[in-house]
């Protein structure tokens, strides 16, 4: 038990001292990049400081199997030099035996990543696409899908609007029982519009059997509505904003994403890049055990041995090419061509068993 704890202890280590040298590098690139992006906007300093802080937590979450598999790396190359991996063997336990700690760790780490830093992400998300539209026009349109259907606001300088429909098509453009309720700038109603489709088109709504109120010019809107067979109505919004409003689901907790799942279908959308998403991330602990799987399939042999930099070279090879394969089955996943099972679940298993395979062909021949 003793030297369970010890190696997981020194593996957690490891992953704290790559895991800050990566938050230093991050942070100041992303720093470079927000000043060249809003560096003509009179954007103050202290907001251009705090979009940098908000896209760290996502970029951190995005590398973190590289984090793993770098920390493996360091870790059982300092045990072959300082020859404690065989001093372990001397002992009577087998090289395999200490995989088990680091292991667990990196169960554990990718558990606790998907409860607490997946929320915080989806955040963080959140907040820094919120302000970077902000600061980038100073308007701002917001998707959101509920129980009670589908509910959309596109606005600009001169006030917001409210739309709310009960069905919509697969990419959000065509709305059916569609409803429209505009604001001054103060907030203050200024019109309502009902009407039983609105179609999305370059920089307008087309609206078929419309009816309008007015809220601000009347003592009677029931009294002085209007109705129209067709209304244009216009709009700052297109279809790839709406698309991007729900279709990227790590803006989404984890928590939150089986009842927006269910949200999508009762609205009409497909849900599917979402389900894939969600299995991912339930596969995640997986995927970084078969990265401390990976790394210590190549540095677990005695530095004696020579070729310890081709050794790490390999291991960093297979565990981008393991990457690689697991954001091609998302994408097969979310397309369609292959069940969502398969895409979430197959990578990580599949790398486990193969350097398993590795590990106890080295060690045992």
């Amino acid at each position: 038990m003793i030297l369970h704890l010890y190696f997981a202890r020194r593996f957690m280590r490891y992953v704290l001292i790559v895991g800050f040298a990566f938050t230093v590098l991050m942070q100041m690139f992303d720093m470079v990049e927000q000043l060249r992006k809003f560096g003509g906007k009179d954007v103050p300093f202290g907001e251009i400081f705090e979009l940098s802080l908000l896209r760290l937590p996502a970029g951190l979450y995005q590398i973190l199997p590289l984090i793993v598999i770098l920390a493996t790396l360091a870790l059982y190359l300092s045990l072959a030099r300082s020859s404690e991996l065989v001093v372990t063997r001397a002992a009577g336990r087998s090289a395999v035996v200490s995989l088990i700690s680091p292991v667990i760790a990196a169960l554990l780490l990718g558990c606790f990543s998907v409860a607490v830093l997946n929320p915080i992400v989806a955040g963080t998300q959140k907040r820094y696409e919120l302000l970077e539209n902000s600061y980038r026009s100073g308007e701002r349109s917001v998707l959101s899908i509920s129980n009670e259907g589908l509910w959309l606001r596109q606005g600009n300088s001169e006030g917001q609007t409210v739309i709310r429909a009960a069905e919509s098509n697969l990419d959000g453009t065509l709305l059916r029982g569609v409803t429209f309720i505009s604001f001054d700038t103060d907030g203050t109603p200024k019109e309502r519009i009902e009407a039983e489709e609105a179609a999305l088109s370059a920089g307008r709504w087309a609206l078929q059997n419309a009816k309008v109120w007015s809220l601000s010019t009347t003592d009677n809107p029931e009294r002085d509505a209007r109705t129209y067979e067709t209304l244009d109505l216009a709009s700052n919004l297109t279809r790839q904003q709406i698309r991007d409003s729900f279709g990227t689901p790590s803006a989404i907790p984890i928590w939150d994403l089986p009842r927006f799942i269910n949200s999508l279908k009762n609205a009409g959308f497909s849900p599917r890049q979402h389900q894939v998403w969600f299995h991912m991330e339930l596969a995640s602990p997986l995927f970084l055990a078969a990265m401390v799987l990976i790394g210590a399939a190549f540095t677990m042999r005695h530095t004696r041995f020579g070729r310890t930099g081709i050794m790490v070279l390999a291991a960093i090879l297979m565990g981008f090419g393991l990457f690689f394969i697991r954001n091609f089955a998302q994408v097969l996943g979310e397309s369609g061509q292959i069940p969502i099972g398969v895409a979430a679940w197959t990578p990580p298993v599949a790398g486990i068993c193969l350097a398993l395979g590795l590990i106890l062909h080295l060690e045992d021949g």
